[in-house]
């Protein structure tokens, strides 16, 4: 099995064309049109950068402590300097993709974490946020189709099969790796093992959903049981990606059949016509209309 080249999909093509490609964005500059371009598509888009191309506009912004707003306080209380630049800048890079998203500025939006870190849009429900780090790599996610997870490995990282096939893989996909090179079975097991990162982050699970309980075919992206046969209907969309040449990112991207709006923009995301009739019944009920 060949791995595959920086910035190829190895998944089959009707996934890699429901999930944008991921975007290398180094810096603050953008290119945040591609974001846009990628929600407007495909309502969906996936950013990495690594810390160090931030660090210059961490440490420099004079609009840092808005900018992080709750985050300013743990930002300030993080000792360690390598620990410190790594949180800021996950979050700047967080923040700046999903006004990018919305069509809004990075400040205006109010950060938030669900139990277990998940970072959510408070306010903004319309928006699925995703964020994933691992050596220098930052990922973000965002969706306004449904739930987003995003994960990423490096792309040398050893896996031992034998060690651990029987807690990442299903049956079926034991059966499609345990005879291939030693190589391909490793690079098979790390796909494997970011797809179910992804996926279980996108359902708010992370580790407490066993690896052994789904599965995903050697060639596609798809969904599967243990026994290797079809477990969605089309909803859920998977693909891996290797960027910079050195990190596998994989993205699973699930579709709530919901007629979202395309213009994600908070300030036009309200129904002007639901608070039109809102206003009109106020004043029967005796309330103030203002």
């Amino acid at each position: 099995m060949k791995g595959p080249t920086s910035g190829e999909a190895a998944t089959r093509p009707a996934d890699a064309g429901r999930i944008t490609e991921p975007i290398h964005v180094s810096g603050p500059h953008g290119p945040w049109h591609r974001v846009r371009a990628g929600m407007e598509l495909r309502g969906n888009a996936v950013v990495h950068t690594t810390w160090g191309e931030w660090l210059g506009a961490a440490v420099t912004d004079a609009a840092l402590r808005p900018l992080l707003g709750r985050d300013w306080q743990r930002y300030r209380r993080t000792t360690d300097p390598l620990i410190r630049f790594r949180f800021v800048t996950s979050r700047m890079v967080t923040k700046f993709t999903a006004a990018a998203a919305l069509g809004t500025e990075p400040a205006e939006l109010d950060l938030a974490y669900r139990i277990g870190g998940r970072p959510y849009l408070r306010g903004l429900d319309q928006i699925d946020v995703s964020l994933t780090h691992t050596d220098d790599l930052i990922a973000v996610g965002v969706s306004r189709n449904g739930r987003i997870g995003v994960d990423a490995e490096p792309a040398d990282r050893a896996m031992s099969f034998d060690l651990m096939h029987s807690h990442i893989c299903t049956p079926a996909e034991r059966a499609e790796l345990q005879y291939l090179p030693e190589q391909q079975r490793r690079a098979g097991l790390l796909r494997l093992w970011t797809l179910k990162e992804a996926y279980t982050k996108a359902l708010g699970q992370g580790l407490r959903l066993g690896f052994s309980e789904f599965g995903f075919g050697a060639e596609g992206g798809g969904l599967l049981a243990p026994d290797g046969r079809p477990a969605s209907r089309g909803e859920w969309a998977f693909v891996t990606h290797r960027v910079l040449g050195r990190y596998l990112i994989s993205v699973a991207c699930h579709d709530a059949g919901l007629d979202t709006s395309r213009d994600t923009s908070p300030r036009t995301m309200l129904d002007e016509g639901f608070l039109g009739a809102v206003a009109g019944l106020l004043p029967a009920t005796g309330m103030p209309a203002g």
